[in-house]
Order: structure tokens, then sequence, then C-alpha cells
């Protein structure tokens, strides 16, 4: 019995900061961003989208014009986020409601840093696999949000990945070979009292690509498999060169036939992250989507798929592509980053201090704002969302 992702869908705010301009800005060579990082753009969060806003978005694409009896078969909601809006209900039951699904489901949020969205899935998949008539909503939804000036800054970021986990999947089959790694360290948190997270960069990257090279030698030695066996390595990319830093360590085993192809394909995977930034959570999926419509791969091509989140968790698991997996991709995520409008340094500098706090009652319109599902108000302390059709 095959299971894995079904559909994928993808949603970013219509709003994006050009890397170059804000280089510029802060006195900075722009090959420090755009090659030396690897980002040419970052998207934007108006006052009108949070992690919930921007999951009910992406997730309605993927359940429009779907009959009653297939979202009857949704038994569960797993909300992936580091960008919660309530240090105890879950942002999930606001998409339960949202997006006019069952009572009789769970509706659970989930939190590991940038791990969660990968722990959602692997949870839905354990489920499926016991309950092989049901399906499960997987939402993994992020603002990437570093402080004005800060180290960080350049590598911010917005958006959210709805994938649905099934039986007979349409994109791609699970192969149950999962390694993964944890260990306490304090590379990047965000305590209860701030919205923006702390990081310790260099030491972020350096652990990223320790659990990298670690993971990979027990993935090949459990599953006796070689780098020669994927047709790409896909990356959680908090930027696109730490996906290159993290191949890299493992040059030496790639057979010179095969080095071609994981390099067209790794750039192919970063495409889209490049131009919206860091997902969190959703950054790795966001990147699986890129590599599938950035390029040609075949029916049962295994993909390696490489997720970490600090503090810190990794992962690596492959994926093995259905024989139409490009239907299974819904919307235009290409159309949807190419039509945001451009925001200069000054107006981003404005949205990002005018982040809305529950402390204070809120009426939040704009006229920039077209998405579908919005975040209206705030008052007593409440989130208030709309459908904006």
């Amino acid at each position: 019995m095959e299971i894995g992702i079904d559909q994928i869908s993808f949603f970013t705010p219509n709003l994006y900061l050009d890397l170059t301009e804000l280089a510029e800005k802060r006195g900075v060579d722009p090959n420090k961003y755009l090659v030396g990082i690897g980002q040419e753009k970052q998207s934007i969060v108006p006052p009108t989208q949070d992690s919930v806003s921007m999951a009910a978005n992406a997730a309605s694409i993927l359940l429009e014009q779907k009959s009653t009896e297939f979202l009857n078969s949704i038994d569960e909601i797993l909300f992936a986020s580091e960008s919660g809006i309530d240090n105890s209900k879950s942002g999930a039951v606001y998409l339960q409601k949202l997006l006019n699904l069952k009572k009789n489901m769970r509706a659970i949020e989930i939190k590991q840093a940038c791990y969660g969205g990968t722990f959602a899935l692997m949870t839905a998949f354990d489920y499926v696999k016991l309950h092989p008539n049901k399906r499960i909503l997987v939402v993994a939804s992020d603002i990437a949000r570093y402080g004005l000036k800060s180290a960080g800054e350049v590598t911010q970021g917005a958006g959210a990945v709805a994938m649905l986990v099934s039986t007979q999947p349409r994109l791609a089959s699970y192969n149950w070979d999962s390694v993964f790694q944890s260990e306490d360290l304090m590379d990047f948190w965000r305590p209860l009292d701030q919205s923006e997270a702390l990081v310790f960069g260099k030491m972020s990257q350096e652990i990223y690509e320790k659990f990298f090279y670690e993971i990979w030698q027990t993935y090949s030695q459990k599953n006796l498999k070689k780098v020669s066996d994927f047709a790409a390595f896909v990356f959680h990319l908090p930027f696109t060169k730490m996906g290159k830093k993290a191949l890299d360590q493992i040059n030496d085993q790639i057979d010179e036939s095969k080095k071609d192809q994981l390099e067209k394909n790794r750039l192919a995977g970063q495409i889209y992250n490049r131009k919206v930034g860091n997902l969190y959570t959703g950054s790795l999926y966001l990147s699986l989507i890129s590599l599938l419509k950035n390029n040609i791969l075949k029916n049962n091509d295994r993909i390696a798929m490489f997720s970490y989140g600090s503090g810190a968790e990794g992962e690596l698991y492959s994926l093995s592509l259905a024989a139409d997996y490009r239907q299974a991709i819904l919307g235009d995520p290409a159309q949807m980053i190419a039509s945001r409008r451009k925001v200069s340094v000054d107006e981003y500098e404005g949205l990002f201090r005018a982040f809305p706090e529950d402390s204070e009652d809120h009426e939040l319109t704009n006229s920039y704002d077209s998405s579908h599902f919005q975040l209206k108000r705030i008052k007593d302390h409440q989130r208030i969302y709309g459908d904006n059709f």
C-alpha cells in the first residue's frame, strides 16, 4: 500500500522586498546577499496576514472543488508553525472553521522550529497507514522575522505550504526510510516575550551542515543507499546557499556521471526560495515544489529530503515520484511569486513596525491585500478572520 503526499499547494503574501535595494540602503555590497547567501527577494507580510490566514489561503487551493465525501475523509489538520498566534490554542482549529471542515476531526498545532512540518507529515503517514480510507491535511505556515538591521534581516520571508496525505498519492510516495537526530543546542530560539527570533548565525549554519553529514552517513548505512540512487537532494533553505554547503560535504561520494544531474536539480529546487525567503516549517516543501515545477523528473525517481530545525532536530527521508506528479501541484506558484508588488525599503520598515500585537485592538484593512483569507481585526485579545470573497 503506497502512502504519501497526494497534492500540494503554496501561498505567499503579495508584497516583496528587493534585496539589492535593501543592501544599498544598509550600505552593503549587494553580492553579499545575491551571491554570498543566494537570495534575491523576500516576501513581506502586510498586517492582514499571519500564520493562520496564510495557512488557510494555501489550504483553500487544495480543497476548492473537492466533493463533500472527499472533505469528510479528512480526519486531522496538523498545523506546523513556529509563528503561532497563541501560547495555548491551536492554529489548526481556526483552519477547521475557515475551511468549513467537519467537527469530528483532530485539529492540532505542532512546534519544533523549522522541523515541525516534517514531523507533521510523518505523523500523517503513520495515521493513514492505520486508517487507509482517511486523509490528513498538513499545513506548514510561518513568518521568518529577525528585526530591522539585524544580522538575520536578509533571511526573512513568509508563506505557507499545504499538503494532503493519503493512500495512492498523486505526487509522491513515502519510502519509510527516515533517519533522525536530536540535540539540545542554542543556535536559534524565540523567547516567549519577543516577536523576533534570536540566532547565532554561524553556529546555526555549522550545526545544519553537521546534522546533514551525520544523518546522511547513518541513512546510507541503514538503508543501503548511495548518493547515485537519488535523482535529487532537497533541502530546508533558510537561504539557498545552505543546500550547496550541505551537499558539498558528500561531493566525494557522488559519481561523476551523476554530478551534473544533482547540481541541475539542486538549482531547480531553490528557484522559488531564492525569491520568497525563509518559510521556516514550509521551506523544505517549497523547495520540493520548486524542483518539481522547474525541472523534468521521471516516474519513481527517488528524492532525498533533508529537514532541519534549530535547537536542534534533523531528519532525512525519501519520496518516490508518481507518474503525473506535476498535476498534483495545485495553483500556480510561479505566477503568485511573479505577481507580487514590490515595496520600497521605507515601506518594508513601516510594515515591519506595524506588525499587530494582540495586546491592543486593531481594525486591519488595506488596499493592497487581495488574498482570499485575511486577518480582519483584533478585539479583546482575539484574532478575527474573514473571507475576502
